[in-house]
């Protein structure tokens, strides 16, 4: 489930400011760089974070499942045409490469997500979105941050009740009808839980957060962050 995982890796040493400055780069970086050769440079990079994540590929495969039936669908849309030849596999290659691009930045964030505490993670958007606008982020990422992995597993739990009710024998669109309404109906039902819990714990603007210090290991990642970005403008 996308979500922390306790370890002891080096990216779970790491300051999370450091991290997100290391995301924000790449994104920059991968999005500027479309060539050949800029791709597998992005490629290569993602591989050493999961690697410094200690996050095996297959398993990063397997958090962004969800996405990956809609990086899909825009080759496979743009190859379709209305009249002859009615496949033009040249016209996939460009949306192809596009959805290999947001992939690659799908799994720098989930080795992040893994690796950093949701409280650091708010904690860090407050100290660099300065105000009552940052106090806002950081709310708002923690609650995704805990509410996401939670509503993913109500979607899988109805998805098995109804496979165990023999749902696999109705029609595709009656299945996703009836998976789509119980995630919406479970979906409001956590949100009013989620908002009775935050009133009766004094929900604060201001809460104590952890400390957050840079240490020896963050001072290459924020150079390798700088270098993403100079890459990024060239």
């Amino acid at each position: 489930m996308l979500s922390y995982d306790p370890g002891t890796s080096i990216a779970h040493r790491l300051d999370p400011r450091a991290k997100l400055a290391v995301q924000v780069g790449f994104a920059l970086a991968v999005f500027a760089h479309t060539s050949p050769r800029g791709l597998a440079i992005a490629s290569l990079f993602a591989g050493c974070v999961l690697a410094v994540a200690e996050l095996p590929p297959q398993t990063a495969v397997r958090e962004v499942r969800y996405a990956l039936p809609f990086l899909l669908a825009g080759p496979l849309l743009a190859a379709i045409t209305l009249g002859s030849p009615w496949v033009a596999p040249g016209e996939a290659l460009a949306p192809a490469l596009a959805s290999y691009r947001v992939l690659l930045v799908l799994f720098v964030s989930v080795a992040y997500v893994r690796t950093t505490p949701v409280r650091d993670s708010r904690a860090a958007i407050q100290h660099v979105v300065p105000g009552r606008f940052g106090r806002l982020c950081g709310m708002g990422v923690a609650l995704v941050f805990r509410f996401l992995p939670v509503l993913l597993a109500d979607l899988t739990r109805a998805r098995a009740a109804m496979q165990t009710r023999l749902g696999s024998e109705r029609a595709l669109t009656e299945r996703m009808e009836l998976l789509v309404v119980a995630g919406i109906r479970r979906t409001f039902a956590r949100a009013d839980r989620v908002a009775l819990a935050l009133r009766a714990r004094c929900f604060a603007w201001n809460p104590t957060l952890p400390a957050l210090r840079f240490s020896r290991i963050d001072a290459p990642v924020l150079v390798l962050a700088v270098a993403l970005l100079g890459w990024a403008l060239l």
